[in-house]
């Protein structure tokens, strides 16, 4: 009996070693990466947002919708992997501009922990790792888009995710010093990022998760013609959640700026073949002299349910639901709402109310079609000259990622 016990406890060990052996295997291991979206969109009103009359008696037309189709992103890249450290590379392309998106290197200390360094989107909340073009309402969240939740900075992020707990810890500097030296800048502007997760359930069908997520940033500056560094500033904007059209409704430009101050807390539920998920933002940007603070909060929740598919899984690397399994259908009824004016501060850059309803077809393990229906509201936004407006808009979407 002893000797069944001693060969037992032997081959798992070996079956460990190897196994670990074979995950960081001193070899070069190169995947191409990429995705096509393919998009069409129709909107109501299918034209102009508003028209209003100046003191001559002109007529004056604000945005313009135009029902159509496009490209939005194609992106070309690749995974490098050798040992413990792996790296990754993407080009993306979209409306006649070529740019850098993940630009990053990784040195894993086991499954559980790494240290990433490079350009990247940062751990804070729930969208944070999901691809752009795999957002569960097809567009991102109206509060991810305002709040820069899900923007690139150059720096430095350590992960550990194991069993009941995700942490996420990054020390940052702003994402214009992947378009402008230090020197042109004026002043870098520099932060701090965690995600901190717990989640007690996370096996397929049962998932619970609560987190909370904080950022802190020092105030983005520029040098001016005479040499000065200007005063701190914060800028911060989002379009109608569409990408056939780009039209601007948030935008708060907040001067005088000393630094900004996010917080977001978290919530996942998911059992059997239906989910919730929802996230809070809030924000205060400190301001010099006697200038009263800026905030701005806002929210988004989802009901999602697979009506053909089998139960929700977890993605520990994501901290969040899996993508469901190919020939899974998927629909998602999500809200969404932004206040972006703050009187206290006179600035006033908007307020917004957006209602979705979502059809995800997981046609196979690389391919996605999407059908999406929004309405989408906004007053209050000086950037809309105070108008109230809405659109409702129908999108379709063929995407290929690999």
């Amino acid at each position: 009996m002893k000797a069944i016990r001693l060969t037992a406890l032997l081959a798992v060990t070996t079956l460990g070693i190897a196994s670990a052996q074979v995950q960081y295997e001193n070899k070069v291991k190169i995947q191409p990466t990429g995705r096509i979206l393919l998009d069409g969109a129709v909107y109501i009103p299918d034209g102009a947002l508003y028209k209003s009359t100046d003191a001559e008696g002109n007529t004056i037309y604000g945005p313009h919708f135009s029902d159509g189709a496009a490209l939005p992103d194609i992106r070309m890249g690749a995974k490098v992997s050798y040992g413990h450290w792996q790296a990754k590379i993407d080009v993306g392309y979209g409306y006649q501009k070529l740019g850098f998106k993940d630009v990053f290197i990784q040195y894993n200390f086991d499954p559980s922990n790494y240290l990433r360094g490079g350009y990247f989107v940062h751990q804070f909340g729930l969208n944070a790792a999901t691809s752009s073009s795999m957002k569960p309402m097809m567009e991102a969240a109206t509060t991810d888009d305002f709040f820069k939740a899900t923007g690139r900075n150059v720096g430095i992020e350590y992960v550990h995710d194991k069993d009941q707990f995700f942490t996420g810890v990054s020390a940052i500097i702003d994402g214009t010093s992947m378009s402008k030296p230090a020197n042109e800048q004026g002043k870098v502007s520099y932060g701090g990022i965690t995600r901190l997760v717990w989640r007690p359930y996370h096996d397929q069908g049962l998932i619970t998760q609560v987190g909370t997520s904080f950022w802190y940033q020092s105030a983005l500056h520029t040098l001016e013609e005479n040499g000065a560094v200007s005063s701190g500033f914060f800028n911060y904007s989002a379009n109608f959640p569409t990408r056939v059209n780009k039209v601007g409704m948030l935008d708060a430009y907040v001067s005088d700026a000393k630094s900004v101050f996010k917080f977001s807390p978290e919530l996942v539920l998911a059992y059997n073949r239906m989910a919730i998920e929802g996230q809070y933002y809030y924000m205060n940007i400190a301001r010099k002299g006697d200038l009263a603070n800026y905030h701005a909060q806002g929210g988004y929740g989802m009901l999602r349910g697979i009506l053909i598919g089998e139960a929700y899984g977890y993605s520990h690397g994501d901290a969040g639901l899996a993508t469901p399994a190919p020939k899974s259908l998927e629909m998602i009824l999500g809200y969404n709402y932004t206040d972006a004016s703050c009187r206290k501060a006179g600035i006033f850059g908007g307020r917004t109310n957006d209602i979705s309803l979502t059809f995800n077809y997981y046609i196979n393990k690389y391919m996605m079609a999407r059908l999406r229906y929004s309405y989408t509201n906004v007053s209050n936004s000086a950037l809309l000259d105070y108008h109230k407006c809405h659109v409702n808009t129908i999108q379709a979407r063929i995407q290929i990622l690999f």
